[in-house]
């Protein structure tokens, strides 16, 4: 699942800032957990607070994976996205699989890492588990599962809250997605 709503000013680019929760944020979190069932075997979480503050709320024990992480947008962190270099900008746009903001990390950093950590889940023998991390990871998860191209994950749509339902198979090729709720 994706964290619920930051408390960040619309229109900020914020990454892997550590920004807080909307206020409310318990409220949401009832909602969404109506969504998933209640035996998990085992819950895992970007260490960012805005997500180990969910992981808190189902009331397990939980780890902490730094693969899970939003993309480092670098000096980008923190700056409105309307006052970002148009030149910068446009750069990362045109390849945003291989290029970087200056000082973060491009997609494919992120794509990496996300397989990564569902490669390594997938050996271990979990029935159910939930991940809570970040729109990036999410939509990565989705381009693996799917076998979609990079260049195409901003057209994914990930809400705040939203749970994405899929299932790991022995090997990738029997990987699939149940629903996105």
């Amino acid at each position: 699942m994706r964290h619920t709503a930051v408390d960040v000013p619309t229109g900020v680019c914020y990454g892997q800032t550590d920004v807080p929760l909307l206020n409310g944020y318990t409220d949401e979190i009832k909602i969404t957990k109506q969504r998933i069932p209640n035996d998990i075997d085992a819950i895992f979480s970007s260490p960012l607070r805005r997500c180990t503050f969910i992981a808190e709320e189902f009331n397990q024990f939980y780890s902490t994976d730094d693969r899970l992480l939003e993309m480092d947008f670098g000096a980008w962190e923190m700056q409105p996205w309307d006052e970002i270099s148009k030149q910068s900008f446009d750069n990362w746009m045109s390849d945003i699989v291989n290029t970087s903001p200056p000082y973060g990390e491009n997609l494919m950093t992120v794509q990496q890492r996300v397989t990564s950590f569902l490669d390594e889940l997938r050996q271990q023998k979990y029935n159910k588990v939930l991940l809570i991390t970040h729109g990036g990871p999410m939509r990565c998860m989705w381009n693996y599962l799917l076998n979609t191209p990079l260049e195409n994950t901003f057209k994914i749509p990930v809400g705040y809250g939203e749970v994405l339902h899929f299932n790991l198979g022995e090997t990738k090729k029997d990987d699939y997605i149940v629903e996105k709720m």
